[in-house]
């Protein structure tokens, strides 16, 4: 008798220091829940793109010379900062030339205008003909003449000078040196490519019978290094050809990405049509099929067996035994069992998985 009420004692005391625990834990797995939607959705195809800089030029000489400078690869330089120079040491000294003719053009045009006026004097006392002052005014103007080529001249070859420096057309790097220091080069030969990496567009190609579903301000999405992201399509441009029925596709991407980078583009291929819709989050898969979890309003999991078809962003297409207004398991999901209780987190409350 006395084991008996011991042991009963002992459970008693058991039972009154778990329960506060037991009370502190809310019953259910916690999840979190998004609904299920109609959204419309129109079927798309994939096709490859590649990430190029709007800003991209190769850069030429514009005088003959040899090169005494060209930036490296990688060099980031601002506006009209120099990223190549030609020697130009005989340009300058033909500038020295050119100066002292005409100084030596302007030193004669005062000369002859002061004995222009000298002359017109003396013949107004009758003292010299009137062949002997247009003369000396055709000298003058001779002297004028020779000075605006000379400055003409002068103007050219400064022109030259400022040429032989071959300046960045933007803010960007150099991509590729094309010509190195001490080549001698003529006029027109490239020297180095340069681009801006930071204003970037997506060039994709498709298939000419998809035109008439692309329209530009249509926000497309694509996929880069295993990335889901969005690009505003920014022109349609026909290329088409009897050799490539294609047309062009331009995107302003809405994320910093490299040049050269391969993107998978996924491009309408048909009118839009409403679909049942819920988050990518929302699919289980596992090796039986893929399935999603609907909680009803008792906050009980009930898995439903489900197929997918077309997905646009973070949404993709369902069918199956779910309706529109269905809460669905986006967070927690992978561990709930058909019939399970689950406890819905609120925004503040960290979520499964959380630290």
């Amino acid at each position: 008798m006395n084991g008996l009420l011991k042991r009963g004692l002992a459970l008693l005391f058991l039972t009154l220091v778990t329960l506060p625990c037991a009370m502190a834990q809310p019953p259910g797995a916690p999840v979190r829940l998004a609904t299920a939607e109609t959204q419309s959705i129109a079927p798309g195809s994939r096709v490859s793109g590649t990430v190029v800089s709007r800003e991209d030029v190769t850069l030429s000489t514009e005088v003959e010379g040899r090169l005494i400078r060209v930036a490296e690869p990688g060099t980031r330089f601002a506006r009209d900062d120099i990223v190549a120079q030609i020697e130009d040491v005989a340009l300058r000294l033909r500038e020295e030339e050119l100066v002292s003719e005409v100084r030596r053009a302007e030193a004669r045009r005062i000369y002859l205008d002061a004995e222009l006026l000298r002359r017109e004097r003396i013949g107004e006392r009758g003292h010299v003909s009137l062949a002997d002052v247009e003369q000396i005014r055709s000298e003058r103007d001779v002297a004028l003449g020779d000075k605006a080529v000379a400055e003409s001249r002068l103007a050219q070859v400064r022109h030259q000078i400022e040429r032989a420096q071959v300046r960045a057309p933007f803010d960007g790097i150099v991509a590729e040196r094309l010509a190195r220091s001490g080549e001698r080069v003529a006029v027109g030969t490239p020297v180095v490519r340069m681009l801006d990496p930071d204003d970037v567009e997506i060039v994709a190609r498709a298939p000419l019978g998809y035109y008439r579903y692309q329209s530009p301000g249509d926000r497309l999405y694509f996929t880069a290094d295993g990335r889901e992201l969005g690009a505003q399509l920014r022109t349609v441009v026909v290329v088409g050809s009897e050799f490539s029925h294609v047309f062009e596709l331009r995107l302003d991407p809405e994320d910093a990405l490299p040049v050269g980078q391969t993107v998978r583009l996924r491009i309408p291929t048909a009118n839009a049509q409403p679909v049942l819709t819920v988050p990518r989050d929302a699919l289980v898969l596992r090796s039986d099929g893929i399935s999603v979890f609907v909680v009803d309003q008792d906050n009980v999991a009930h898995q439903r067996r489900v197929t997918t078809g077309t997905g646009s962003g973070e949404l993709i297409e369902i069918r199956g035994p779910v309706e529109a207004g269905d809460r669905v398991v986006i967070r927690g999901a992978e561990r709930l069992r058909e019939g399970q209780p689950v406890r819905v987190l609120d925004n503040g409350e960290a979520g499964p998985g959380s630290p």
